[in-house]
Parts: structure tokens; sequence; C-alpha cells
């Protein structure tokens, strides 16, 4: 049996998995949402993700089984599986949505790289996040995954290149007298951009998953947790304020999806530019990989419990997220979640996908909010997981109004893929 990691490592895991493409992706669509106030949008889902996180970590201390992860803890609270199922299954694809995020900003990144954006007259882009999808959905087929010292060490270098660059742009937009608030850009705007953020925050959760693979986990993956958040919303500040500093509007918006990329050149000029390229491949093919191994297991677990349903005779089946599937990832799960995946970064925009994957993970870090308020036993018990549930709320609802305000055939995509999510869950039930 392999050693339990401890809390450094908590901390990177989580770090890692927030940071691991998210920023690289996601960072335009917010920017070019809220303009100068984007900082305040990562402050604000950071928020939220914290109370998500203290909700989690209660729960944890709550459940009666020491290694449950948070799909076995609303069954286990709230009585009800069937809602522990759509839970675990919004939590799938909701990783789907981050995995075309990741690999429609590895297509994007890489393009900017070798300088070439169509073939013949077409978009290059579709094909080549494509190609990342089924190489890793190949590589997790064979079993070949990165070590932990190497994710030890990407992780690593993408934060010192992320906080260099930032420090960097922060001297030079004071030095330059281009440095601004944003605090006048506040609005509907930013609102919008904070629930279009959360998919950023996407990742520390994985902790709970994998309680038994960490040690003492009672008291090093709450401080893990909590510590990750805090420092990733930091370096998410960090970079956005540089990006709508340095970068004009219209440059944001022609290039949302390589948006970190263009601010890096005017204080490191080209140097910089191929860095956050260089780091920003890495970084979310590493995700885009990680990820898949991850969501592979969870949906067998969720299908595996699914068929695993109470007896007619009222002997109860196995809790939804109880069953295991061993080191390695299911094959049948991996094809069908890669080529959703596919499907998903090869036709849908950068902001279809973003909205869609920061709406799931809205939606089920507000139900794990609502489900720790029922265990309240103090006021800051009590309030912290109501801000989280009732935060997550308006942010979901300010997400859909500004994609009915601002771009309908956006919102009826959402909308169409959440469709066909709930009923791929609700009609094998009937």
């Amino acid at each position: 049996m392999s050693e339990k990691i401890g809390f450094p490592e908590s901390v990177s895991l989580a770090v890692g998995g927030m940071v691991g493409g998210g920023i690289f992706a996601v960072l335009g669509v917010v920017a070019e949402t809220a303009g100068p106030a984007a900082w305040l949008a990562f402050v604000a889902s950071g928020l939220l993700a914290l109370c998500a996180g203290y909700s989690f970590v209660r729960l944890v201390r709550e459940s009666d089984d020491d290694v449950a992860g948070p799909v076995d803890h609303v069954e286990e609270f709230t009585g009800k599986r069937w809602l522990a199922g759509v839970v675990g299954w919004v939590f799938t694809f909701g990783y789907v949505g981050t995995m075309a995020m990741y690999a429609y900003a590895f297509g994007s990144y890489l393009l900017e790289l070798v300088g070439v954006h169509a073939v013949y007259g077409v978009p290059a882009r579709p094909a080549v996040s494509a190609a990342g999808v089924a190489l890793f959905v190949g590589l997790n087929a064979l079993g070949a995954r990165a070590s932990g010292r190497t994710e030890d060490a990407l992780v690593a270098a993408k934060v010192l290149i992320l906080l260099v660059v930032g420090g960097g742009g922060v001297y030079y937009g004071y030095t330059h007298h281009t440095l601004q608030s944003g605090v006048h850009a506040l609005g509907g705007g930013a609102l919008a951009a904070g629930a279009l953020s959360f998919v950023a925050f996407e990742g520390w959760e994985l902790l709970t998953f994998d309680l038994d693979s960490i040690e003492d986990p009672t008291e090093t993956v709450p401080r893990a947790i909590y510590v990750s958040i805090v420092f990733t919303t930091l370096l998410y500040v960090l970079v956005a304020v540089v990006t709508t500093n340095l970068l004009s509007t219209d440059t944001i918006a022609a290039h949302a999806e390589t948006a970190l990329a263009y601010a890096a050149r005017p204080v490191f000029h080209e140097a910089g530019f191929l860095l956050i390229a260089v780091a920003a491949v890495l970084s979310t093919a590493s995700a885009l990989n990680a990820t898949l191994f991850s969501a592979a297991r969870l949906s067998q677990q969720v299908a595996d419990a699914a068929h695993n349903a109470p007896d007619a005779d009222g002997t109860p089946g196995e809790s939804v997220g109880h069953q295991r599937t061993g080191g390695e990832s299911p094959i049948r799960p991996l094809l069908v979640l890669g080529t959703i995946t596919v499907i998903l970064t090869v036709y849908g925009s950068l902001e279809s996908i973003t909205s869609f994957a920061s709406g799931a993970f809205i939606s089920i870090f507000g139900v794990v909010s609502a489900v720790a308020y029922t265990r309240r036993d103090s006021a800051v018990s009590a309030a912290v997981p109501a801000l989280g549930a009732v935060g997550s709320l308006v942010a979901l609802v300010a997400l859909f109004w500004h994609l009915h305000a601002t771009n309908p055939s956006v919102l009826a995509t959402v909308a169409a893929i959440w469709a066909v999510v709930l009923a791929v869950y609700w009609l094998p039930r009937r």
C-alpha cells in the first residue's frame, strides 16, 4: 500500500486541481464580462467556494463513515438516494464540461505556439482539441498517468509562472500609471462574471473523494481546503488585475481563450507570451488527463449504484458513492465521457462550455451547503452554509439571466445540455 499523503501534498493537489487549467481558459471570458472588476468576480466566487469547502468539511466530520465522499453525504444526511444520484451524475457531467474547457484551451494555446490557426480555411482549433481528448483517453485506457512527483512539479511550475507574470504586470501597471481598482465597473456584469468564474475553483473537492489516501483526514483535509482556496483566490485576483489593466477590451474580446498569454506580452514581450503559452499547454493537458481518470471512476460508481438500487423486498443497495472501481480507469466510461467531451469542445463555444461547467458546480456546491445547513449547531455552522446555499442560488440565477440578456443562443445550448444530462439519468428509471 502506498504511503498516505500529508498536508503539503494535499494543498498541492487542491491548488493543482483548481489552477490545473481553468484559469487559462476562463480568465478571458470573465475579463470580457466584468472588465476591470474581474478580480472582484474572482473574490466573490472564491468566497462561495470557501463556504462550500466549510460545508464539505462539516459533513465529513458529521459522517458515520470516515472515508465517505460528498455524494455519500447527500444520501446519508437527507435519506434521498435519488438526490445523491443526481448529484453524482451532475458531478460527472460537470467534469465533462471542465474537460471540454481544458481541451478548448489546450488547442487554442498550442496553435498560438505553432502560429497556425486554420488549414485550407478551416479552423484548426476544434481538430486539435479533439485530438488532445483522444490522446488522453488512450493514455488513461493504457493506465499511463503522470506520477505524483511529476504533478507536484507541474503545479509548482505553473504557480511560479503565474506569480512572476502577475507580479511583473502589477509593477508595469504601477510604473505606467495604468492600474485601476475596477470598483467603478461593479454591476450585473461583475455578478455574472463571478458565476462564470466558478469553474476555476473546481478541484479542491477531489480531496473529499480520496479521504482514505490522506493522513489524518479529519485534520488535514479542512486545513488543506481552506489554505488552497484562499491562496488560489489571491492568485486569480493577481492575474485578473494584470489582464484587465494591460489589455484593451477589444483585445480581450478577440483573444478570450488565450488572454493570459497576451497579457504577459507588454511586460515580458515575446518571451512572456511563449512562457504562458507553454505553461497553458502543459497545464491543460495535465488537467485533462487527471480529470478523465477521476470522472471515469466517478461515473462508473454512480452507474453501478443505479443498478444496485434497493430490492423489491426493501433490501437496501450499496450507497451511490461507495462503489469502487479499483485503481484503473474503466474503459467504457472513458470512451463515453471522451466522446461527449469531444462533441462539446468541437461544437460548443468557450462561453457555453464555461457556463455549463460553472452552473454544474454551483448547483452541486449549493446543494452540499444546504445539506450542511441542516446539521447546524451554532451560529457559525448555520451562517456559513446558509451563505453558500443562498449565494449559489443567486449566482445560478445571475448566470442564466446574463446569458438570456446577452447571448440567448448560448443559453439555449446550455439548457439543451442540461436536458440531456437529466434525461440520461432519469429515463432509464422509467
